[in-house]
């Protein structure tokens, strides 16, 4: 339950559409709710403007599905990272409604209406093909959090003018998520072109000395281009979820 519905709430117990009893019972489970595997923070959407997300790998369906039929319950949509096809078939027979996203493993369900939370749009560009599913956990997480998302993919370094095909977007962008593995050059390169934050994602793409992504982390972190954030190796969804918050009216 966001902000917005524990507001409308509370004007109906105001005009009297909804009885203090009846507003108590829908309150109980506020600010979180413990339900033996998991305690549900109910106050996230509250304090953050977006519902807790669940992170699917290591779960059992049943605890999953336990979580989002009391996320439900308090008005909340539903955003599921890491899920593999199989849990996500399991879950889809008993919310049909709910959308899986195999490249980036994600999986939505939004019985509630959003309110559009960004005041631009949030631009994704992945060097290589490879990188796609992390861009796409990021492209995912932004437009579940109400923001305009475009995508830019394969125009790594080895092929800048790639890349500079795309200026018109670079520029109008307002958040810019760069994803890339090997040496992780790329978000340097956007960085000294725009004049907007730049979040670099590192991505366990790359042969061995890569180290699944230490290279590019230590690339990215020792980036000279000015305004350059990064986040954790793969964490497609981090990155979006800053953008998103840089992104708000």
């Amino acid at each position: 339950m966001d902000q917005k519905r524990i507001k409308d709430l509370l004007r109906k117990v105001k005009t009297g559409d909804v009885t203090v009893d009846e507003a108590v019972s829908r309150l109980r489970d506020l600010p979180f709710q413990d339900i033996d595997v998991a305690c549900i923070d109910h106050h996230r959407s509250i304090r953050r403007g977006a519902s807790e997300v669940i992170f699917g790998e290591g779960k059992e369906v049943e605890d999953i599905l336990a979580i989002i039929d009391r996320m439900i319950a308090q008005e909340e949509n539903i955003l599921i990272t890491r899920l593999s096809p199989e849990k996500a078939g399991k879950i889809k027979k008993k919310y049909r409604k709910a959308e899986y996203y195999p490249r980036s493993r994600t999986l939505t369900l939004i019985p509630y209406a959003q309110e559009p939370g960004g005041k631009g749009t949030i631009l994704v560009i992945s060097a290589g093909t490879s990188d796609i599913p992390v861009a796409e956990e990021a492209a995912v997480t932004g437009r579940f959090m109400g923001n305009d998302v475009d995508t830019l993919y394969d125009l790594g370094v080895s092929g800048l003018h790639r890349l500079l095909a795309h200026r018109e977007k670079l520029q109008k962008a307002s958040v810019i998520i760069v994803v890339a593995g090997m040496e992780g050059a790329l978000p340097s390169v956007v960085g000294g072109l725009v004049d907007k934050p730049v979040i670099a994602v590192p991505s366990s793409v790359g042969y061995g000395a890569s180290f699944q992504g230490i290279a590019a982390l230590l690339g990215m972190l020792n980036s000279c281009a000015s305004g350059v954030t990064v986040v954790n190796i793969d964490n497609g969804f981090g990155a979006a979820y800053a953008a998103s918050l840089m992104n708000r009216k």
